[in-house]
């Protein structure tokens, strides 16, 4: 119970790795809210849930949860979801900053992105980070602890060609704005660090076919422990940058990838 009576805000977190990350931290006695724009967006990938939502499942690990229909890229929409969690359980702890995601289909290549595509995922993933950052660190501020947990990707960490320029550009900045964010909040006792996962068999990747044995062959040739990594795999490091663990540990990216980005 290393994070009992602390509140969690994990946004993104109806399914996939924001599940997982919502679900441990759940499990080492944090009470969680649950951030979506669907809450029942397990459906949408097949993702097996162990009671009918993603709140109830952390209900049955004795925790006290919430959930929060709001989307990350609307300012207004996320400083009402932290005002919200604030009133009904009084301080936030934690923040991962987990909503995001490639979801704009097409190549995406360095020198021909349409704008809308570079914008959709900019807002998506570095704004929507931005917002939720910048809403959260007031109340942490005030009562100077917290920390914060945003969510890059090997993505924004290397670059593998031409293809995925809006989502890699959106990450490697979230990487960079946390690096700033952990400079100005450290005198408050806020840490502010950065998860870079790498290939993950989350139930979206699944369902667009990461898993399927060629993919995967492929894919494993590429990570040093070869092997594809869990959501949990992601959910522990979560753990450690979420609770004393980390406490003199800021402003950085770790990257939780098997050994894909080794530098």
């Amino acid at each position: 119970m290393r994070l009992a009576g602390k509140v969690a805000l994990v946004t993104g977190a109806a399914r996939g790795l924001g599940r997982a990350y919502a679900l441990h931290l759940a499990a080492i006695g944090a009470d969680v809210v649950v951030n979506d724009i669907d809450l029942d967006a397990a459906r949408q990938y097949g993702e097996e849930l162990t009671a009918p939502t993603v709140m109830d499942e952390i209900r049955a690990l004795g925790r006290r949860s919430l959930g929060i229909v709001a989307d990350v890229t609307d300012r207004a929409a996320v400083q009402r979801m932290v005002d919200q969690v604030i009133a009904e359980f009084g301080h936030l702890d934690i923040l991962v900053a987990n909503a995001g995601g490639a979801l704009v289909p097409g190549p995406s290549y360095a020198s021909s992105v349409p704008e809308a595509d570079l914008r959709r995922l900019l807002d998506l993933n570095l704004m929507g980070t931005i917002f939720c950052c910048q809403a959260a660190a007031e109340p942490m501020k005030q009562q100077r602890r917290g920390k914060i947990i945003t969510v890059g990707s090997q993505a924004g960490l290397r670059s593998t060609g031409g293809g995925g320029t809006a989502y890699a550009v959106a990450k490697a900045a979230i990487h960079h704005y946390t690096r700033k964010l952990a400079s100005e909040l450290g005198p408050y006792n806020i840490t502010v660090n950065c998860i870079a996962p790498g290939w993950i068999l989350s139930s979206r990747a699944i369902a667009q076919g990461r898993n399927d044995p060629e993919t995967r062959a492929r894919l494993e040739q590429e990570i040093a422990l070869r092997r594809l990594g869990t959501p949990e795999d992601c959910a522990k490091v979560v753990e450690f940058l979420a609770s004393d663990l980390s406490d003199y540990v800021t402003g950085q990216v770790i990257s939780v990838c098997g050994g894909v980005c080794l530098f």
